[in-house]
Parts: C-alpha cells; sequence; structure tokens
C-alpha cells in the first residue's frame, strides 16, 4: 500500500468527507457507475484508515463557492486523515503517484484547507523506482571530505558575469579551500554566460586544481532548462569531468528529473526554488516530507533544506525535519540524500544547525558569510572550519574566536549588533 497523510479542514462529517478523499482518488467517483463492481472497489477502491480531530477553525482557511452556496459558514473541524492507496493503482509511474495522493483533492468542495503532509511506501515499492547515484557517501567520496560537515558557497554575484569571469571566482574558490561551489536558480544559459560556455571555462580550472592539489571540488551547474536541452547539459558536463547538475526541480518537474537521473550518472543537486508556494500555508499544498519523498523517488542526490535562522520564512522545525527526512533511509540500499543548507547561513549558524539535525552528514553553503568576509573568501571559509572546531571540542564560538581572527571577524561583522 502506498499510505498519505493529509490535514484536513472541513465543516462537514469527516467520515464521510474521508471516504469521498478516498473514493476521488482510487476506483470511486460521487456516485456508483455501470461496471463499478465490489470485487472492483475491493482490490482498487483505497481504504480510510483513520480520521482524527487535532483543531478547530472558526472561519474557512480557504473560501469554497461549494460551502458558501450552502450555508456552511459556521466553525469546521481540522483532522489529520490517513488514507491507503493499492499500489497496483500506481505501477511503476511517478507522475501518477503524485496524482493520486494529491490530484483533484485540492478542488473539493467540502474542504477549506487540504494538506498532503506526508507520503510513506514499502521498501519493496520503493526498490522500484531511481535511487541517488552518490547521495550522501557519494559526494563525500567525489569531494574527498569525511568526518565533517562539506562547506561550500554560490557563485556572486548571481548573475551577469561571463564565463572566464565565472571561472576565475571558481578558481579563487577552490584556492579558498572550498569543498563545493553551485551556481544561483537564476542562472540558466543566458545569452552573455551559456551554460555550455560555462561548464568548459570552469571545469578547465576545476581539473587544474584536482592536478596541483588532488582535490577535485564538486561544482553545481544550473542545467535547469527543457529535457532534451538537460540532457545535452549533461552530456557536456560529463565530457568535462564535472560532477554535479543543479536542477530547479519545481519548474522542470517529476518526470524531467528522471529522465535526467537515467541519462547521466552526475549528482542531481535538487533546488526546491518555488516551494514555498506549496508550503508555507499551513492547510494547503504539501509538507516537506511529502514533496522530498517525490523527488526522492525520482533520483535526487542533494536536496535544499533552506537553514537555521536564516533570511527565509522556515521556522527551524520545518528545516530540522526537512533535513531528517534526507538522511532517513527508504530502502534496502543506503538512499539517503544529502541535505543543503543555505539561505542566509555562516559561522554563527552552524551550531544550531548541528544541534538540531544530530548528524554532519549535511552541505552547509555560506553566500555572504564566505563571499563578503571582510578579510575575504579564505578567511570566510577558515570561519566556518573554525566554528565547527568549536562545536566538536564543546566551545562557544565567542571563547574559540579570542584564538582565531576568522571567526571573529565573521561574529563581528554577521552577528547581531548591540
Amino acid at each position: 500500500m502506498i499510505r498519505a497523510t493529509y490535514l484536513v479542514e472541513t465543516p462537514c462529517a469527516i467520515a464521510e468527507v474521508a471516504a469521498m478523499m478516498a473514493g476521488e482518488q482510487s476506483a470511486g467517483t460521487f456516485m456508483r457507475v455501470e461496471g463499478e463492481t465490489d470485487a472492483l472497489r475491493a482490490r482498487f477502491g483505497a481504504t480510510v484508515v483513520s480520521t482524527e480531530q487535532i483543531d478547530r477553525s472558526e472561519t474557512p482557511s480557504l473560501r469554497s463557492a461549494w460551502a458558501e452556496r450552502r450555508g456552511l459558514t459556521g466553525p469546521r473541524g481540522v483532522y489529520r486523515v490517513v488514507i491507503d492507496y493499492p499500489e497496483d493503482n500506481v505501477g511503476v509511474n511517478l507522475p501518477t503517484l503524485a496524482a493520486v495522493v494529491a490530484g483533484n483533492l485540492y478542488d473539493l468542495g467540502e474542504v477549506t484547507g487540504l494538506r498532503l503532509v506526508d507520503v510513506a511506501v514499502t521498501r519493496a515499492y520503493r526498490a522500484q523506482y531511481d535511487t541517488p547515484v552518490l547521495g550522501v557517501s557519494g559526494t563525500r567520496r567525489s569531494a574527498g571530505v569525511q568526518g565533517r560537515p562539506m562547506f561550500g558557497t554560490i557563485i556572486k554575484p548571481n548573475i551577469g558575469l561571463a564565463p572566464e569571469e565565472i571561472a576565475d571566482l571558481v578558481q579563487r574558490l577552490c584556492e579558498a579551500g572550498t569543498d563545493f561551489v553551485k551556481d544561483d536558480e537564476i542562472a540558466g544559459t543566458h545569452p552573455h554566460a551559456p551554460v555550455e560556455a560555462r561548464i568548459r571555462a570552469v571545469m578547465d580550472r576545476v581539473r587544474r586544481h584536482r592536478d596541483r592539489t588532488g582535490k577535485r571540488v564538486m561544482v553545481a551547474f544550473n542545467i535547469t532548462d527543457e529535457t532534451d536541452a538537460m540532457r545535452r547539459h549533461a552530456d557536456v558536463l560529463m565530457a568535462e569531468e564535472g560532477t554535479c547538475a543543479m536542477v530547479s526541480l519545481n519548474w522542470v518537474g517529476l518526470s524531467a528529473v528522471q529522465t535526467l537521473r537515467r541519462h547521466t550518472p552526475v549528482a542531481i543537486h535538487g533546488h526546491r526554488n518555488g516551494y514555498g508556494g506549496m508550503g508555507r500555508h499551513p492547510l494547503l499544498g504539501m509538507g516537506v516530507r511529502a514533496y522530498q519523498m517525490l523527488y526522492r523517488l525520482a533520483g535526487i542526490d542533494h536536496m535544499h533544506v533552506h537553514g537555521m535562522g536564516g533570511k527565509f520564512s522556515d521556522l527551524d522545525e520545518d528545516v530540522t525535519q526537512a533535513a531528517r527526512h534526507c538522511l532517513e533511509q527508504m530502502g534496502a540500499e543506503d538512499d539517503r540524500v544529502m541535505p543543503i543548507f543555505s539561505s542566509g547561513q555562516w559561522a554563527g549558524t552552524l551550531p544550531q544547525t548541528l544541534a538540531h539535525i544530530g548528524s554532519e552528514d549535511l552541505m552547509f553553503l555560506s553566500g555572504g558569510g564566505i563571499m563578503a568576509h571582510p578579510s575575504g573568501p579564505a578567511a570566510g571559509l577558515a570561519s566556518l572550519r573554525q566554528a565547527h572546531e568549536a562545536v566538536v571540542a564543546g566551545i562557544a564560538l565567542t571563547d574559540h574566536a579570542r584564538t582565531h581572527p576568522e571567526l571573529a571577524q565573521a561574529l563581528a561583522t554577521f552577528g547581531p549588533k548591540d
């Protein structure tokens, strides 16, 4: 069975609404039709596992013309609803899986709020879908980083630089000691900096750095495009010995990510920009576990989770849930995904990140925290490593900073002002 968990706000009897949800998304309709036998329903009908009231709302979270026509304007309940769907209703088809567990449910007139919060599958069913090529352990091996978080940054300025200028910047970052560099989500294949020209220019510097030092920095090139173009970009990336392709998941979609996964062995760096449109309202869209499950089944290797105390709207518990879900093994083999922390991160946010996640299997990206460090990117990276040293030793950052000037400068520059 495929188990989906929802939050549902409704002025109607929850047993009737849950049964309608199960029918709408499986073998039933709003009324019985010819050919809809008891045997067919028994085999292909979804099952309501449980309904539990968890809250009460005086006003509807979302308008429903259906409810308004019936004068259903009074208090309504908020419920947790769990439904099991037969695997045979989906087969191995990721877009159909998404349509089954979500589909038309958001449009039901009886609900004034609905959020898909989780999707769970069996290990045997998970094994039929794509898995990461690198994931957590492979990403560490590729970048040669063990025993600590991976530290990296974002190309800044994020747009406007020519390929050779980007290559110069990446060379500086490699020499500064970064583990990872990524394009910004808005860096596509621009007239002034086509993605394939960027790949060739940057990878020339990355290879030279590898040949000099033995360290191969991982660079995530944003190859987001239509599907055939992404495959072409990935081929160029492979030819240039690149190891990572970044994709804006929401704008290419599940099928395109699957196609790319099956086409290339490079790591797929999943950027979730736009997720706020489906995740910020507590009674609409998708929770992060459901969202990540779908893209993990598409075979991504990395997933952005935003950051603790960062510049975005996420609560720390939201970021924690997303990162811990990335590190849950879903299949018989290690299919964990590397959680990517970014968005206003710097040395001062690293301790709470490690404390909340309870693991060092993460990538910690600092844009301004590295690029805007007053002594330059090398000092910015040093401040992150020094913050990690302090955490491991159980020392407060302010105490460690007394003998580590890069960390002291970071605290003075990016920390709270009196």
